[in-house]
């Protein structure tokens, strides 16, 4: 039976820098995507001209830079990861082969064999933030369980996480008895 072997890590984007390549509905789609779940994303989209609705999403978003121009190999410099989504080919390969070489990881859009990760599904309520994967085959199956969540997680869990935190603060004793004691207290939650 195929599994899902990618491992799930949540990124500050405001410590590292992003390179979107590709100003058209898939660009935005993509800025949109990461906005929403890290607004403070330090963000830079290439592109020789840039759709009306990425212009104004940028607008609001001081971290995020456009440059209007077509992508060239020095625009990897100082970068953490790169997302391709051009409609030309040839140009998301190129951005490709050249972030292996700089060892970026990157993502080219609708292209899973260029792809060193997928951008997944993601609910949030306050603190607690659940990303679902379902290894780039269904993006609709990840929509609908994100759907899911939202519904049945509820709206105070915030509140809870927070009131945990807390408790963790005053607990006594080595790692071990600390995390029995927490895994005691929230064992409620699997009812």
């Amino acid at each position: 039976m195929e599994r899902n072997e990618l491992y799930p890590i949540f990124l500050k984007l405001h410590n590292l820098n992003v390179l979107i390549v590709g100003g058209g509905n898939v660009g935005l789609e993509k800025l949109s995507f990461m906005l929403k779940s890290s607004p403070n994303a330090n963000v830079e989209v290439v592109a020789p001209k840039f759709l009306p609705e990425l212009e104004a999403l940028v607008e609001k978003h001081p971290s995020v830079k456009l440059t209007k121009a077509k992508f060239k190999k020095k625009m990897l410099k100082k970068r953490n990861m790169v997302i391709a989504c051009t409609d030309d080919l040839k140009v998301n390969k190129r951005v490709y082969d050249l972030s292996r070489k700089r060892y970026l990881i990157c993502n080219i859009a609708d292209t899973p064999d260029l792809c060193d990760y997928y951008l997944g599904g993601i609910v949030t309520k306050g603190n607690v933030k659940i990303a679902i994967s379902t290894n780039g085959k269904s993006p609709t199956t990840a929509k609908r369980l994100r759907e899911f969540f939202e519904e049945v997680i509820p709206e105070d869990i915030n509140k809870m996480v927070q009131n945990l935190n807390e408790y963790r603060k005053t607990l006594k004793g080595n790692f071990e008895e600390k995390v029995q004691k927490m895994n005691d207290i929230t064992a409620s939650l699997k009812k």
